[in-house]
């Protein structure tokens, strides 16, 4: 078990995790942005950078629990490291692939494996260990925030970047700036961190156990799937969905549309996931999670339905943004709050995975059937049964710590 003589103050926690959380997920919010200009550059369907895409975060899911009991055992830091330096070294390989083989490996296996060490599940076990649970969902609510202003943020630098340079020099600046994740774990490092192991102490196996058999961890991971599945669908093919509408609703088709769109989510995230950390202090954060589902899908039915419009694009963006990411900190919180946080990277993480699943399912199911019918309908229909669906596994979770035995 990894405990800390110190705590790190909060000041430099928010700051530090809020910026590692901000590139990392920056960085990969703007990657839908690079589907039509490196598909049409190397005559590669959709289904290719779809896929990347897919396998990108299924990595991150798969290897997310490992990474995370590595957090917990050993401490963060060197993990965060090595998440740094994969990503700068997948952004590169991204920009210097020739094939689509080579692509889906910097771009899917690289990157997905760093994303496991530089995102919520190893910085939020840093808060864990380091806050106290009165202020604990509020500060993984701002760590949150910080990593939807980096979408914000990037969205229009990626754009600029692509406009400015072309696709493969865009990602080659993007992996010097995704090496600055490297100094920045260094200013999480927390001080004076020790193994301690004292009877009863309960084993990573025994965590695994009482996890897997606990009902309402397994109904938020499968609400998690739902979030995944949605959220990486959107971020990857908005884009190419209007552009293909454009020739009904030309004034949607321009390419200023999709990123301010981008932007959007990433600008009223920042609120979404502030407001889920206060939220959460107050009221029963399964009722949030159920809330933000069944939000998402009638939103998503209103875009459908609605006429098409840069302004109706704007207001899905910004409803969508205010719901994107604000599932994290309530569902980081009730698993600590229900398991503790000795083991919260690596719980957090068994839930992630779900949630990286679901992204694959959206990401590459929307290229896939893309290709197959011409259409993005299907795939959009999906989205709204699952947010039903997520309302209604959310509702049973009991947010109460669970009761162990300790033996003599």
């Amino acid at each position: 078990m990894i405990q800390s003589a110190q705590k790190l103050p909060l000041r430099q926690l928010l700051i530090y995790g809020g910026l590692l959380v901000t590139l990392s997920m920056g960085i990969r919010h703007g990657f839908g942005l690079f589907n039509l200009p490196i598909t049409s550059a190397n005559g590669w369907g959709r289904e290719t950078f779809a896929l990347t895409i897919a396998l990108q975060n299924l990595i991150w899911g798969a290897f997310q629990p490992i990474t995370g009991a590595l957090a917990d055992r050993f401490g963060a830091l060197k993990i965060m490291i090595a998440g740094g330096t994969l990503y700068a070294l997948g952004l590169t390989g991204m920009a210097l692939s020739t094939d689509a083989l080579n692509f889906s490996l910097a771009g899917g296996l690289l990157i997905g494996l760093a994303q496991t060490a530089t995102t919520y599940s190893v910085v939020y076990g840093i808060l864990g260990r380091n806050v106290s649970a009165e202020k604990r969902v509020w500060a993984m609510g701002i760590t949150a925030a910080a990593g939807s202003f980096g979408q914000f943020l990037m969205i229009p630098l990626e754009q600029g970047l692509l406009s400015s340079f072309g696709a493969n020099d865009a990602l080659l600046l993007l992996a010097l700036m995704a090496s600055l994740m490297i100094p920045i774990a260094l200013m999480l490092r927390e001080p004076n961190v020790v193994n301690t192991h004292q009877r009863g102490d309960q084993t990573i196996k025994e965590a695994l156990k009482e996890a897997a058999g606990n009902p309402s961890f397994r109904l938020l991971t499968l609400g998690y799937f739902v979030c995944g599945f949605q959220v990486v669908f959107i971020a990857v093919h908005l884009a190419p969905y209007l552009k293909d509408l454009s020739f009904i609703y030309p004034e949607v088709g321009a390419p200023a549309v999709a990123t301010t769109a981008l932007a959007l989510i990433g600008l009223f995230n920042i609120f979404g996931t502030y407001s889920a950390g206060i939220l959460g202090q107050r009221f029963p954060k399964r009722y949030l999670l159920s809330a933000i589902y069944l939000s998402r899908s009638i939103a998503i039915m209103g875009f459908l339905w609605l006429p098409l419009s840069p302004m109706s694009t704007y207001i899905f963006a910004a409803i969508m943004g205010f719901l994107w990411l604000s599932t994290i900190p309530l569902t980081n919180a009730i698993v600590a709050q229900i398991f503790g946080v000795k083991y919260l990277s690596m719980l957090s993480g068994l839930v992630f995975f779900s949630h990286q699943l679901g992204s694959f399912c959206g990401a590459y199911f929307g290229g896939y059937l893309f290709d197959r019918t011409g259409s993005y309908s299907i795939v959009w229909n999906i989205a709204i049964a699952l947010g039903v669906f997520a309302f209604l596994v959310n509702l049973p979770v009991k947010e109460r710590a669970i009761h162990r035995v300790v033996p003599a």
